[in-house]
């Protein structure tokens, strides 16, 4: 089964940027839609951003939308969420996930893998 691991995180000045990863190492990813979640402290895990198994369709929250971008380099087995211009509220564990479904709706329930998730955190 898939074991999905997440790395880029750390801790940046708001308006800073950082690039994070999902990978795995044992199967290909390359017929899965990948999303990419996160969690706040004390709040819900939210749907940040998705993307189709092709790289062809992409998916944003409003609160990221034209500050971060997905994409995928499927003969790199890798998934990247490129997070720009970055906010204090960005502040999170974020987290990949892979869905067999083709839709890109960002709804926990229909991704049937999760990553352990990597720290972001927005801070002066």
């Amino acid at each position: 089964q898939l074991q999905l691991v997440e790395s880029g995180g750390g801790s940046v000045q708001p308006g800073g940027s950082l690039r994070l990863s999902c990978v795995d190492s044992s199967f290909s990813l390359n017929s899965y839609t990948i999303g990419w979640f996160r969690q706040a402290p004390g709040k819900g895990r939210e749907g940040v951003s998705s993307i189709s198994a092709n790289g062809g369709r992409t998916n944003y929250a409003v609160s990221v939308k034209g500050r971060f971008t997905i994409s995928r380099d499927n003969a790199k087995n890798t998934v990247y969420l490129q997070m720009n211009s970055l906010k204090p509220e960005d502040t999170a564990v974020y987290y990949c996930a892979a869905a067999v479904s083709p839709v890109l709706n960002m709804i926990e329930y229909i991704y049937n893998y999760w990553g352990q998730g990597t720290q972001v955190t927005v801070a002066s």
